[in-house]
């Protein structure tokens, strides 16, 4: 995959948990596809002529900063909750069942969006999609994360947000085929294709195991190693199979004797470390500014005077799609923090750039350079932040706290996406009370990119090639992130109960 070569001396097939990892990366579509409509919907003409509820001086219906505002950000105030309660469907119903069930909340928006002719239930169906999207983006990781091989994880993981890409680009696609519309058409037809991707991905969840690591926290050792069986194929008295699924069982019976797996847990000893980690990631994630080219790039483009926007619009949605494949590749290749490090010296740069030549001067030249850099940036953020950002949450937490970890982690992502989705048009857009910022905006993600460079290598711990109990031992023993490329394991959490056990026996008879 990819030119990724399974090592030799991992017994059985990676092909059917790779199948699985990847197809459950499936949940990536409704988050960027969701997320790719309202840029080119928001710029129809039909659309706005159905929903605005003001006129301008030249008599034309327009969409107010504030409605454009609350019609994009209420999606991330949707998945903001649909994320925080990602942890109780996972743990309650499971990984398989919780994907299910985000699958009929998403369709419930969808329906919502596809029938309103007003603000109001617009938004409404993009909240209630909103919290659908939220509890995919973190279940899916999740499913992935306990399913993969190690020595494939980031890759496979990685494929979550090569579906956002995917999904962002068939809304481009979608918007450029309906927008010449002038009847409801124009804006129903794209929305309501995103009942196809809830079916294809709920239909496949019923298919698909439930994770081994799940199971084996619900006590269901058999059924473990069934799973395990399918993702492997291998016999369920495999050698090699029985081994990782007693570390695993090891790894939990270890951790339930040191915690209960509260929410509470998720901030004691080292986990609070792991836990601002993780949600420092995701909200620099946000913060690089990539989600503004996606959710404003076409009104953006259009009012920096380049025609055609809805073509930008498709052109930088491709440059997304084919620059997170290196990205697959890099991360298993490069590790997590060296392509980090890489992906924000690339956008930094590129954000200045744009920033400095939308301000200095106004040209044909100057927008073809514009459109240029911001598909340079495009690609740098596609084939590190993008993908690795999912890796290293889906790596950092003890499967004891990993749903409720993980589902935090996720909202403080989707947080951030709110706070700018809201505050995008009062900071570019001109009017009384705006800051009327236009390009001048790049300086601020560009500045973001600049910390991204100091909280990596301040923050950011190396997992490469590591099984997610063994990143445990990692954070137990390396203090400092920029030291943990030199970390190798050397106990297994059997070892560690084994020897929690003999001291408890010593002391007993002491």
């Amino acid at each position: 995959m990819l030119g990724i070569k399974k090592p030799e001396n991992v017994a059985g097939s990676s092909g059917p948990a790779i199948a699985v990892g990847i197809f459950a990366a499936f949940g990536g579509i409704l988050f960027g596809y969701d997320t790719g409509t309202i840029s080119g919907i928001l710029a129809m003409d039909y659309w706005v002529k159905e929903f605005a509820t003001s006129i301008g001086t030249d008599g034309k219906p327009y969409i107010t900063a504030s409605q454009s505002s609350l019609i994009v950000s209420i999606l991330s105030a949707g998945t903001f909750f649909g994320a925080l309660t990602a942890a109780p469907f996972g743990d309650l119903l499971g990984r398989r069942w919780g994907l299910i069930a985000a699958c009929v909340v998403f369709s419930v928006g969808v329906v919502f969006q596809t029938a309103a002719t007003a603000t109001a239930l617009f938004s409404v169906g993009r909240f209630v999609a909103g919290y659908g999207v939220g509890l995919a983006s973190a279940l899916v990781p999740l499913y992935q994360s306990e399913s993969a091989p190690k020595w494939i994880r980031g890759t496979i993981v990685g494929a979550y947000q090569f579906a956002i890409t995917v999904g962002l680009l068939l809304a481009a696609c979608a918007n450029q085929g309906s927008q010449g519309r002038n009847d409801s058409g124009s804006y129903r037809i794209p929305i309501a294709i995103q009942f196809i991707w809830a079916l294809i991905l709920s239909l496949g969840m019923f298919i698909l195991p439930e994770t081994p690591r799940f199971l084996i926290k619900q006590g269901k050792y058999d059924e473990a190693a069934k799973s395990m069986s399918r993702l492997r194929k291998l016999p369920v008295d495999h050698p090699v199979l029985v081994e990782e699924l007693n570390e695993i069982k090891a790894n939990h019976e270890y951790e339930a004797q040191v915690a209960s797996g509260g929410y509470m847990d998720c901030i004691r000893g080292d986990m609070l470390k792991r836990l601002l980690t993780g949600m420092g990631l995701q909200a620099l994630q946000q913060l690089t500014g990539i989600n503004f080219i996606f959710y404003y790039g076409t009104n953006f483009f259009k009012n920096s005077g380049i025609h055609n926007p809805f073509l930008i619009s498709l052109i930088t949605s491709l440059v997304n799609v084919f620059s997170t494949l290196p990205g697959l590749y890099l991360v298993e290749r490069m590790g997590r923090r060296n392509l980090l490090l890489f992906g924000a010296i690339g956008m930094c740069t590129c954000q200045f750039i744009v920033a400095i030549v939308g301000v200095t001067t106004a040209s044909l030249v100057a927008n073809k350079v514009l459109i240029a850099f911001v598909c340079f940036y495009i690609f740098f953020f596609a084939c590190s932040w993008g993908p690795v950002a999912w890796v290293v949450t889906g790596e950092l937490f003890p499967l004891r706290v990993r749903a409720k970890a993980l589902s935090i982690t996720t909202a403080t992502n989707w947080l951030l996406n709110f706070a700018i989705g809201f505050a995008t048009p009062y900071l570019v857009d001109p009017g009384v009370g705006n800051a009327n910022l236009g390009v001048k905006v790049f300086f601020i993600w560009g500045g973001c990119c600049f910390i991204c460079m100091i909280f990596v290598y301040m923050f950011i711990y190396e997992t490469k090639g590591l099984s997610l109990e063994e990143v445990d031992e990692l954070y137990e023993t390396v203090s400092q992130a920029w030291k943990s490329m030199h970390f190798r394991p050397t106990v297994t959490f059997r070892q560690r109960v084994h020897h929690s056990e003999k001291t408890q026996v010593a002391h007993a008879e002491a």
